[in-house]
């Protein structure tokens, strides 16, 4: 229902509406249960394992490098429906190989395990309800909208504690309801669970999609933080099997609650051409100063069509002007894509004068061994401070790969 640009290709990733065929639907029905013990006997178990290596070569004085290798995964068990009701749970978890990690306190690597070198936890576990296009569902959950998202990039992705309800009717598909907690990477692995906001999250939106246009109307209410209005728009047009096009436009407004300091108006636009297996595509984002102000770009990895494999605009929005070019390329040739990225993150004078230069470049490989099934990917990740002549914290190098096998 939302745009997004984040991935380790750069590849304009579009989630919209697809309808089911008739069959499919007959299919559905048959494959419901029609008593409650038929509602185990026809459950369904699914899953992915994957293991990951993630080190970064530190630039800045005094800093060590820091690595870690992690194996991991989740395991989900999802019962049939019965009248309308479904239950699910599944458990995720991730675990250091001692061996192929780096020494606690010094030379270890905490975003794939958390500090501890592991991490495990009941990532999903709720109760469904639908009925003819209405559907509710209550309890832990994976979802995606704008400024809440799985963002599954690393070893353990962002699910919710939620109460969501969504309606889809012709070309539309309604979503509203409340978010209370969430974990995963983005939430910070030593945290586990922890709030949307003080007393959670109120949110609703709207999408609308056909053979061309795509729209989006968003409101998040981020108690003690911020209101947010999400507003995109995306236009395919394909002139045949081997040439398409692509525009995307989109707007972010937050203003802040309680002093908060979150406060926002950030712009974007995306353009994309695509042929013969080449992709070439091309983000903007600025972000308009508000004096001793910050952006949020969610409970994720944001929605910003700028955002790369670690920086987003947000590192640099904090009372000043802000603005991110990001350009990238990719090739793809039977189960084999290449990709390159190169982001510029700049930032005016703040109040006190300081200013913010960061650039990120991406390099990206993915080899799709078993369609859907078995994949190997590798990105590395190359970040320089552009505005200090000493190396800083924004000065690394960084290499990921990941062997990923679902069922």
């Amino acid at each position: 229902m939302s745009i997004s640009v984040k991935s380790i290709l750069l590849i304009c990733t579009l989630t919209s509406g697809v309808a089911i065929a008739a069959d499919e639907n007959v299919e559905a029905k048959e494959d419901k249960a029609s008593t409650f013990a038929q509602m185990f006997a026809k459950g369904a178990v699914s899953g992915n394992l994957r293991s990951m290596y993630a080190g970064y070569d530190q630039k800045q004085a005094g800093e060590n490098n820091i690595y870690a290798t992690a194996i991991g995964g989740y395991l989900k068990y999802e019962l049939s429906e019965l009248n309308g009701f479904s239950a699910a749970a599944a458990f995720a978890t991730s675990h250091d190989i001692g061996f192929a990690t780096g020494d606690k306190g010094s030379k270890h690597n905490d975003e794939l395990s958390s500090s501890e070198g592991e991490y495990s936890t009941l990532s999903e576990a709720y109760l469904n309800y639908k009925y003819d296009n209405f559907n509710f569902r209550a309890g832990r959950q994976l979802i995606d909208t704008p400024l809440a998202d799985s963002d599954d990039i690393r070893m353990i992705f962002n699910t919710f504690e939620a109460y969501i309800a969504t309606y889809e009717a012709l070309n539309f598909s309604i979503m509203a309801g409340k978010l209370e907690k969430w974990q995963g990477t983005d939430a910070g692995l030593d945290e586990r669970w922890i709030k949307t906001g003080e007393a959670g999250t109120l949110f609703g939106g709207i999408a609308y999609s056909n053979d061309i246009l795509e729209t989006n109307v968003w409101y998040y209410n981020i108690s003690k933080l911020t209101n947010a209005t999400y507003l995109d728009a995306k236009f395919t047009h394909g002139i045949n099997d081997d040439l398409s096009f692509l525009g995307a436009v989109q707007y972010l407004r937050e203003n802040e609650i309680d002093n908060s300091g979150t406060e926002a108006s950030i712009y974007g636009l995306l353009a994309e051409v695509s042929a013969y297996g080449f992709t070439l595509s091309a983000a903007y984002n600025k972000s308009e100063k508000e004096s001793g102000k910050a952006s949020f770009s969610g409970f994720g990895g944001g929605t910003l069509f700028t955002s790369m494999d670690t920086m987003i605009l947000d590192e640099i929005t904090n009372d000043r002007d802000a603005s991110a070019i990001v350009g990238g390329i990719s090739y793809e040739i039977d189960n084999v894509t290449l990709s390159y990225a190169y982001g510029d993150f700049n930032g005016k004078a703040d109040s006190l004068g300081d200013k913010a230069y960061i650039v990120e470049q991406n390099i990206g490989l993915e080899y799709s061994v078993i369609e859907d099934k078995f994949t190997l990917n590798a990105i590395y990740a190359i970040e320089k401070d552009r505005e200090s002549s000493a190396k800083t914290e924004n000065d690394w190098n960084r290499l990921q790969v990941m062997a990923s096998y679902s069922f």
